[in-house]
């Protein structure tokens, strides 16, 4: 039986292979078996941002951009703004009303970030309390499921908690959102580490086919291998982890790795050998996004019908609040 299903991404710009297989890609695939709500949390970006919010405009239609070119379809889904429907922030308050502060202290994203993030100071009320934010998002729509990896379950689980504290004060008004663990493979960056924006080593899937070949080419291998004639191990080797692993087939993938264990091959036509099929890949994305671009009320016109669908539900929602809590 189809649920409602909503998920959210940050506006950082334009979006990466990580992005597509954490993320898009199952997208695509609940699109087609539920009622879906995706949205743009450039609220969730002033979190981390807020001295410098003047990219969030272009970064929201660039975001946009990329999930219509590989496929995210306003017909199936809900695509808007989460600044535009104003009920996330009034149920924000009210939720922050009822949340004990220890359960914000506690989040490990929360400590982890205070110490991993330096350059910014993240001392706010707005990044402590984002999970409530993230908690409105999600249950002003009344979500049954919200799609997210291992690492973010526990920001889900706080979601309940709170979704459970606002029905035993006053009734039951919203669904526990479930969490819904998605499978995400992993994707590493050029140097090696997880495929990041901020570490300046991502493969952009608007990356023109020479950017994409140059990165690939020069992405970190098994680091032991130091010489054409030295035997290397593909368990350890970024580019085979991510790129044969996700586009090769197995007789490829037999051949490289054969050739890497046995010095059969060198780096560079292991490397070779993948792009022809990344590229074959990229080609329908990137022409779609060609085709987007070139209408530039394209997102908003799509931000705006989403918004159409996406308020009155919203609306509908903060009135039964509302009553329940007195407010009306």
């Amino acid at each position: 039986m189809p649920q409602r299903v909503l998920s959210g991404m940050r506006p950082t710009g334009k979006l990466h292979f990580g992005h597509y297989h954490g993320v898009l890609a199952n997208w695509l695939r609940l699109q087609e078996e539920h009622e879906c709500f995706f949205f743009v949390a450039d609220w969730h970006a002033l979190t981390t941002d807020y001295a410098n919010p003047s990219g969030i405009k272009e970064n929201v239609r660039e975001m946009v951009l990329d999930w219509l070119s590989v496929g995210i379809d306003p017909e199936r889904a809900v695509v808007f703004r989460q600044s535009s429907i104003k009920e996330h922030a009034e149920l924000l308050v009210l939720l922050s009303m009822i949340t004990p502060l220890p359960w914000l202290e506690r989040n490990p994203t929360y400590k982890e970030q205070l110490q991993e993030i330096k350059d910014k100071d993240l001392h706010t009320y707005g990044f402590l309390g984002y999970p409530v934010l993230q908690t409105a998002d999600i249950i002003v729509y009344k979500a049954n499921k919200v799609p997210v990896g291992i690492d973010q379950a526990p920001h889900v689980e706080l979601s309940r908690e709170i979704t459970r504290r606002f029905n035993h004060f006053y009734g039951q008004v919203f669904p526990e959102p479930e969490t819904l663990l998605t499978a995400i493979p992993k994707v590493l960056g050029t140097d090696g580490r997880k495929m990041s924006k901020s570490y300046n080593n991502a493969i952009f899937l608007s990356d023109e086919p020479g950017e994409v070949e140059k990165k690939i080419l020069t992405m970190m291998t098994d680091t032991a291998r130091k010489k054409r004639t030295d035997a290397g191990n593909p368990d350890l080797c970024p580019l085979f982890i991510t790129f044969h692993n996700l586009y090769s087939d197995e007789k490829t993938i037999s051949w490289v790795r054969e050739g890497c264990t046995k010095a059969l091959i060198g780096c560079i036509e292991c490397k070779r050998s993948v792009i022809p099929r990344v590229l074959a890949m990229l080609e329908p994305i990137q022409k779609r996004r060609k085709d987007l671009a070139a209408d530039p009320e394209r997102v908003k016109g799509i931000l705006d019908k989403g918004f159409e669908k996406a308020a009155p539900v919203a609306a509908e929602t903060m009135k039964e609040v509302r009553s329940a809590m007195g407010l009306s």
